[in-house]
């Protein structure tokens, strides 16, 4: 696996693939900068080497040139991160764009415009990812978040680079915190999976059966398996068609001698909102009505149990409706266990949007071995597939 250490990037043009693809508000100012800090070292390298830096990245979902979606609208927050002036240039490819890298000094900095304005980058084009490669002359992917995409600037462009491409140390972790989870785990190992439905999981959940001591099943998803097996779920959300299924995933489990985990008591709400009556549940006894909207205080007891003997914890999905203050305390209390268990010497990864917004919103970020950057990279990890971006740098 090539990584930065591998390379000199004195007087070295690196183009590298970044995922800035962070959250602008209606000022169009960044609210959540996690993407851009996550890519400084892989830049300080190359800097400190006293080689330079091509960025190219996508923002959004753009059709054709549209300013709400131009990257020049980050570039303070990378100048302010790096702490040094970031250059911006109105395009990725074309003369104006080779202008700029011409001109480009060492120890500096060249953000390019938005990708996504190419239709020709989601479609992988090879005339269009030859272009970029003419920019640099090694090519870094430091982008975890669109290493399952084989787009032109995450994969294609990697043909180009024999023997002068590399993994970025923001990837190179995001490979090496999957991996050891998954294969090199310290055991005993947990996998705790939430979230709305079991049909998101049901690949990582067939794919770590074999990998995994204990696993718990939370949130939303808890409920088709509780009415699978005869329970009363009131309102609760279910996927009927998904209930054979869940019962397959059980049996599966104890044939591999997995132990699952399912909550044994709920917080039921008797509307989804944040001023509703609630009441604590057996969770195979909900009244009509009601509805699971996070774990109760005898299921916090058992998982935090669960996570304390563990010392390999994946963390994807949270158990409750967290967004909601009143149905936070499940995801809360979990936070809180696994924070427990890292100081104790587990390792520790969290993955997956809602499990990551989780963790930031409650000050966990810093609390835990790994925060993955990437949401359906990482799921597409967990599922074992393999990922077309990081294919290209090892092929």
């Amino acid at each position: 696996m090539k990584i930065l250490q591998d390379f000199n990037f004195k007087d070295k043009k690196a183009i590298i693939r970044v995922d800035f693809n962070v959250p602008l508000n209606d000022k169009f100012e960044v609210t959540d900068a996690t993407r851009i800090d996550a890519a400084k070292s892989t830049l300080i390298k190359i800097l400190n080497d006293g080689g330079s830096c091509i960025l190219m990245s996508h923002l959004g979902r753009p059709k054709g040139f549209q300013n709400e979606f131009s990257l020049r609208h980050i570039v303070e927050d990378i100048s302010n991160i790096m702490g040094s002036n970031v250059k911006f240039v109105e395009d990725c490819i074309g003369e104006k764009v080779e202008k700029a890298v011409a001109d480009l000094k060492n120890g500096k900095i060249l953000l390019l415009e938005n990708l996504r304005f190419y239709a020709e980058e989601e479609k992988g084009d090879v005339a269009f990812a030859e272009k970029l490669s003419k920019l640099g002359d090694i090519y870094v992917n430091d982008a975890f978040g669109t290493a399952h995409r084989a787009h032109a600037s995450t994969t294609i462009i990697a043909q180009f680079f024999e023997g002068k491409k590399c993994f970025g140390d923001l990837l190179a972790r995001e490979i090496e915190s999957i991996d050891k989870v998954l294969n090199n785990s310290e055991k005993p190992v947990l996998a705790i999976l939430g979230g709305a439905k079991v049909s998101s999981k049901i690949t990582v959940i067939e794919n770590i059966l074999d990998k995994v001591d204990h696993l718990i099943l939370g949130g939303g998803m808890s409920f088709t398996f509780i009415k699978a097996h005869g329970g009363k779920i009131g309102n609760s959300i279910c996927e009927d068609d998904k209930m054979e299924l869940a019962l397959d995933i059980l049996k599966q489990a104890k044939e591999k001698g997995v132990t699952v985990h399912i909550p044994v008591d709920v917080v039921v709400a008797d509307k989804f909102s944040n001023d509703a009556n609630t009441q604590i549940c057996d969770i195979y006894n909900i009244p009509d009505g009601w509805e699971g909207v996070d774990a109760g205080p005898k299921s916090i007891a058992l998982f935090d149990e669960v996570v304390n003997k563990c010392k390999t914890i994946l963390w994807n999905g949270p158990l409750g409706v967290f967004e909601m203050e009143k149905f936070a305390a499940g995801t809360i209390a979990l936070g809180h266990s696994i924070e427990k268990a890292t100081k104790n010497g587990a390792f520790s990864l969290v993955g997956g949007g809602d499990s990551v917004a989780a963790v930031k919103q409650f000050g966990f970020e810093d609390k835990v071995s790994y925060v993955s950057t990437g949401g359906g990279a990482m799921l597409e990890m967990l599922e074992g597939k393999s990922l077309p971006g990081i294919d290209a740098i090892l092929n």
